[in-house]
């Protein structure tokens, strides 16, 4: 509880404290997330001590839910799951908590920055925590509150607000995904609770646990950004950048991942489920790569690589048991370098007078030595060059996709290996186009390296650039860790490791070597040239999702609206205005019969009873 408690708190005291708080606010903000991570790092030495099967650590705080059948405790579970994500939150939030004292330092609205971030971390804790999904959800639609308040943070500027809008309303598509799906297994499962939804699965019909699985996918496409719900991702980067290090790289893009692992002895049981997942990671690593390859903005090309990172881990956790570890093993992996990544961009950014534009960076690897040293280090784990982190996580991921054999192990392997070669193409672009070649940025502009509060989070996330692979990877120690959660399986791979880490550093080496020939050995325009390739002019459109999101979905809805509109104004109104105007009608005329003279009511009386007499003499002639 204290692992939630403590972020809470802070944001609290922060956002109803006001400016009263503004002096040490920022201070406040770190110190909950330190304290929360020493308490993180407390419950992992427990579980370290405890037999692999005995590794969990339940808390029911009260009855949240008794109503009629539904009844949901409101309770919290750390397992070896959960412990690993509680341990990247706070750990790699604390750098980043560190980093933003210095990069939003003459911001004066810094204190609530970091009432904002605090909140966030505790809704994300609390969606990893929960022990069921009721909870799960609350946390899920926490970090989507949080996420569009920092997205949104410079709300004075037109594209944060239109950004912030935007990655609400593609996440609430999602977030329906998850509220049916909660809705389907309270109807056929009774329970919500992780246990019991997983007790019951088997028993269900194979169409239920189909669907489950399926709506449990279209929200993980929305907090992960994954297709056909990756449009929002690109705009976020409008945001603070410490936001994009914290939300976009480390946590809350990953809360998909965590879902569908969490979720595997549903998706176990549903193998249609299984191959949309790792249909949609498949598509969206290489969706996000070809973004990459064509994005100027240095934060949005980082961002079109989160998108396909995500998608490798996807990819890995649709593949059932044999990935599921591999996909956590990227995802940590990940989010060391990755965070890395954007905090060096930010360090890049500050110095450049806000400065996004690559082709106005250049040579500044000796004006900002500590940030090309760290960022270079992040640069290497993410192509995967051995001994960095992504070494271990990609190529992992890579041989799996091919040992699944067949034709689907050949178009998945395929399709991971091709993305490898894509990053290993961008990621050498980024770094050539800032750091190396002639300076292209104005007279005015004085490069210099970041003050030391922001250096030391990124040389402590290069660290973890280094090591973090080769951690978790040596002798299986995330795999087994993480077996009382996942399960085991025995991977019998169609390649010989060894080929496959030689087949994709060579595949990586061609991606580094075009990157260097086009931009390394010729001069770099200023301005995007426009004579280029009609892939090129689609991935600097985004590959059109958002065309296509409009075209599919905007358009038709807002037509399917106002013909609603219609049949409601015209229809029912219709019906109902018709109807009052007949008795109106009717009334008036009627009144016309009302004179006031007792002779021509007599006379009414008269006729109506010959009429009456008439027909009944009639009815008995009859």
């Amino acid at each position: 509880m204290w692992l939630i408690a403590l972020p809470l708190a802070g944001a609290a005291i922060l956002l109803l404290g006001g400016r009263a708080t503004d002096a040490w606010g920022h201070l406040l903000g770190c110190a909950t997330i330190a304290a929360a991570f020493v308490w993180g790092v407390v419950q992992f030495v427990d579980l370290l001590g405890r037999a692999p099967e005995d590794r969990v650590i339940d808390q029911r705080l009260f009855s949240w839910v008794p109503v009629a059948e539904l009844h949901v405790d409101f309770g919290l579970q750390l397992d070896a799951l959960s412990v690993c994500f509680v341990l990247l939150i706070t750990g790699v939030g604390l750098l980043i908590h560190l980093y933003s004292i210095g990069y939003m330092a003459h911001d004066p609205d810094r204190r609530r920055f970091f009432a904002y971030l605090n909140l966030f971390v505790a809704a994300m804790l609390l969606l990893v925590l929960a022990d069921n999904y009721l909870g799960l959800y609350v946390g899920w639609e926490g970090v989507g509150l949080a996420s569009y308040l920092l997205i949104g943070f410079w709300s004075h500027k037109p594209s944060a607000a239109t950004a912030a809008k935007k990655a609400f309303v593609v996440n609430r598509v999602g977030d329906i995904g998850l509220a049916v799906a909660l809705m389907v297994m309270f109807a056929d499962a009774g329970t919500l609770s992780y246990a019991g939804v997983f007790a019951a699965a088997p028993e269900l019909s194979s169409g239920t646990v189909t669907a489950i699985g399926l709506l449990l996918l279209l929200a993980a496409c929305g907090k992960s950004a994954q297709v056909p719900l990756q449009s929002w991702l690109g705009d976020a980067m409008e945001g603070p950048t410490p936001v994009s290090a914290l939300i976009h790289a480390a946590t809350m893009v990953t809360a998909g991942v965590y879902l569908i692992v969490r979720s595997g002895p549903v998706f176990n049981l549903a193998p249609v489920a299984q191959t949309a997942v790792v249909t949609v990671g498949a598509v969206t690593l290489l969706f996000g790569a070809i973004i990459g390859c064509a994005k100027d903005d240095i934060k949005k090309a980082l961002a079109a690589s989160t998108m396909s990172q995500i998608g490798y881990m996807v990819l890995a956790a649709g593949l059932g048991p044999a990935g599921y570890a591999i996909a956590i093993m990227h995802l940590l992996a990940h989010g060391f370098f990755k965070a890395g990544l954007f905090l060096g961009a930010g360090s890049v950014m500050h110095g450049m007078n806000d400065e996004t534009d690559m082709r106005r960076y250049g040579g500044l690897r000796k004006l900002m030595p500590v940030t090309f040293a760290t960022f270079g280090l992040g640069y290497l784990a993410i192509i995967g060059v051995p001994p960095f982190a992504g070494f271990f996580s990609k190529d992992a991921i890579i041989e799996t996709a091919f040992a699944a054999g067949g034709l689907k192990g050949l178009i998945l392997g395929g399709a991971a290996l091709l993305g490898a070669g894509i990053t290993a193409f961008y990621m050498t672009r980024v770094m050539i186009l800032t750091f190396f070649g002639e300076r292209r940025f104005t007279p005015d502009t004085h490069p210099h390296e970041s003050p030391a509060v922001m250096a030391w989070p990124m040389i402590i996330l290069a660290v973890g650039s280094i090591g973090a692979g080769g951690a978790l990877a040596i002798g299986g120690t995330l795999t087994h860790w993480l077996e009382p959660v996942v399960g085991t399986h025995e991977t019998h791979h169609v390649i010989p490791a060894w080929a496959m880490t030689v087949i994709t550093l060579a595949v990586v080496a061609v991606g580094v070597g075009i990157a260097y020939r086009s931009y390394a050995t010729r001069r770099v325009p200023d301005i995007a040239p426009a004579d280029v390739s009609a892939l090129t002019v689609a991935a600097r459109a985004d590959l059109y999702g958002d065309a296509f999101n409009e075209g599919a979905f905007m358009r038709p809805g807002r037509q399917l609206t106002e013909d609603l509109v219609i049949i409601d104004e015209k229809g029912v109104d219709g019906v109902a205005s018709g109807l009052a105007a007949a008795v109106a009608g009717a009334s008036r005329r009627m009144r016309t019969m009302q004179t006031g003279f007792a002779r021509s009511y007599a006379l009414s009386m008269l006729a109506g009873t010959a009429l009456v007499l008439g027909a009944v003499l009639i009815v008995r002639v009859w």
